[in-house]
Order: C-alpha cells, then sequence, then structure tokens
C-alpha cells in the first residue's frame, strides 16, 4: 500500500504542477514560475484516476509494453518514465522524453516500454495489438498494457482491435478508464447496451470489472487477469470504473456535468482512500507525510529542469521523419 500510494502522490503531483504550468500560474509547490504558460496547447489531467495506473503498472516488467491515451501522464511516471524529462517533454524542450516533439498528448518513453499516449481516441488499441502480435512472433515472455477510456468502446478500432488479439490470442491485457466522459458528453447517454465488459466478452475477451477508486481492489484484480495472460491464455479486459475531477482539458470550467457528479468524485477520491487504507493496515502517518515531501521535492526539481532545459534546435525538425529517398520528406 505505501508503495501505490506513492506512485498516486507522484501522478497527483505532476498534474497539479503541470496544470498551474499550462494556465500561466506563478507558483507550483513553491517553485516559481513565469506569468505565461509553459505547457502550450490541449492539457488532458487524469486527476482523481491515479489507482487504475499505479494498480495496474505495478504488475509490469518494465519488458511489457503499454500504450495509452491523450490523458497519459499516469501511466508513463506508473510505469517507470523519468518525471524531469516528463515535465521538460510538456515544456516542449530539447531535453524532454521526445526532444519537445511530443507534448502532452503524444508522450512517450521506450526505455521502459511506454509506447506512446496518443492524441486520437481508441488509436492505442490497434497499436497494442501490434505490439502485442510482435511480442507473440519473437517469442518473447511479456504482455502489452492497453489503456484506453469509455468513449473508445464506440468507436470501430474497438471492436477490430478486441477481435484481432481474441484470434490470435494475443498477450494484451485491455484497460477500461471508464471515467463516465467522453470529453463533455454523459458517456451513458451515447451508449447502447450494458457497457464496455460486456462488448468484451461478447468478443471472445473475458475481464472483470472493479472499482478504480480502489487501489487495492485494481491491485488485486489486476494480478489475476495479468497472470492469465501470462499463462497464454489470451487477452483480458479490466473495466476500472472511476471518476475525472478535471474537464476534458485544463481549461475547461465542466459547465455541461452535473454538480453532485463532481461532489461524487471528490468523496471518492483514490488518493485519500489509499491514504486512509494504508494506515488501516499498519502505516504510519510520518512515513505517508515523509513520501508527501519526498514527492513534493521530486516535482519542484522536475519543474526546475524543465525550466532550465533550453528549447530544441531548429535542425531537429528534420530529425525523427521518413524519407522517400527522393528528395521528400513525410
Amino acid at each position: 500500500m505505501i508503495d501505490l500510494y506513492r506512485t498516486m502522490a507522484r501522478i497527483r503531483a505532476f498534474e497539479l504542477a503541470a496544470e498551474v504550468a499550462s494556465q500561466g500560474g506563478v507558483q507550483v509547490l513553491g517553485a516559481k514560475m513565469s506569468d505565461s504558460a509553459k505547457v502550450r496547447g490541449p492539457l488532458h489531467l487524469s486527476i482523481g484516476q491515479e489507482a487504475v495506473a499505479a494498480g495496474v503498472c505495478a504488475h509490469l516488467s518494465r519488458d511489457d509494453l503499454l500504450t495509452s491515451t491523450h490523458r497519459g501522464h499516469g501511466h508513463t511516471l506508473a510505469k517507470g518514465g523519468d518525471m524531469r524529462r516528463m515535465m521538460a517533454e510538456l515544456f516542449g524542450r530539447a531535453d524532454g522524453s521526445n526532444g519537445g516533439k511530443g507534448g502532452s498528448m503524444h508522450i512517450a518513453d521506450f526505455s521502459v516500454g511506454m509506447l506512446g499516449a496518443n492524441g486520437v481516441v481508441t488509436a492505442g488499441l490497434p497499436i497494442a495489438c501490434g505490439a502485442a502480435q510482435a511480442l507473440k512472433l519473437l517469442g518473447r515472455p511479456h504482455l502489452v498494457a492497453c489503456f484506453f477510456g469509455d468513449g473508445a468502446a464506440n468507436r470501430g478500432p474497438f471492436l477490430e482491435a478486441l477481435n484481432w488479439a481474441a484470434v490470435y490470442r494475443l498477450p494484451v491485457l485491455f484497460i477500461c478508464e471508464d471515467n463516465r466522459y467522453s470529453a463533455t458528453s454523459d458517456t451513458a447517454s451515447l451508449s447502447a447496451g450494458p457497457g464496455v465488459l460486456a462488448r468484451a466478452v461478447a468478443l471472445g475477451v473475458p475481464g472483470e470489472s472493479v472499482d478504480g477508486n480502489d487501489v487495492e481492489a485494481v491491485h488485486e484484480t489486476t494480478g489475476r487477469l495479468v497472470a492469465q495472460v501470462r499463462a497464454g491464455e489470451g487477452p483480458r479486459m479490466l473495466h476500472a470504473l472511476t471518476w475525472r475531477v478535471r474537464g476534458h482539458v485544463s481549461v475547461d470550467k465542466q459547465g455541461y456535468r452535473d454538480p453532485q457528479d463532481l461532489l461524487d468524485a471528490e468523496e471518492s477520491d483514490p488518493l485519500r482512500r489509499a491514504r486512509e487504507r494504508a494506515l488501516a493496515t499498519g502505516a504510519r502517518a510520518a512515513q505517508l507525510d515523509a513520501i508527501d515531501a519526498q514527492v513534493q521535492a521530486e516535482i519542484e526539481a522536475a519543474v526546475a529542469f524543465a525550466n532550465a532545459s533550453p528549447p530544441p534546435d531548429p535542425a531537429a525538425a528534420f530529425t525523427d521523419i521518413q524519407t522517400t529517398g527522393a528528395g521528400t520528406w513525410h
């Protein structure tokens, strides 16, 4: 529980800092910033969903692979991404995980098996299947964890990816972070039938549902499903029901949302619940306070690192791209 709490605390602190930086705030946990926004473009936060990333990724090795969504900071951190380089990436700096080219929605870190966040809804599912097919063909004993949101279930690649994974018995754990909203719409109002897990089962992908704000439950349920995938039993689905505390993007005031939803989300705060559970199972308050202090120091250092990192060299615009060999670039 202490390890899970630490992971969740790191994710929460990172996103709170990124949120302020995207809004041009003047202070992030004690670290001074300029008045102008340092994080440009849309910033999709997973505040309130930290238990899913922490509970799932605790079962992944460095050589396991992961695909993510446009809301992927937590997954990257939980998979082992470097917080300083991640913050620099959000700032668009040369020392970022992707040289400042990916930003928030396309952050990746191949060194820890994180294949990338993705700004296209559902795009991570077929990428996960391709990666899993490669692992199987190469005879490697690893799996792919594929995170996606509830809105993705209403797009074609969901059907195609789950069918592909089931037909070839691929080593994929699909994780639906069901935060109940597809951008600014209540997902339930847009989705027919009994839900995401029922659709998966109909396609031959068994799974389980879990309270996605209970990190202990997520961890235990993921353990069972991961064991089945690693045993060669084919793909599995984890349906984690959670809450999105922030809007679709960091500046979204959520005027479209039922105020009771926000009250329920705050009441079910996974970080608070994890702290209470840790204390109930023998942790000392001083231990958790020390973790909070360490995390604050870490995020201050990450913001300072990002601020100090230089912008990319303009010549870097011509790297990491394909050439047809005929003098044209794509």
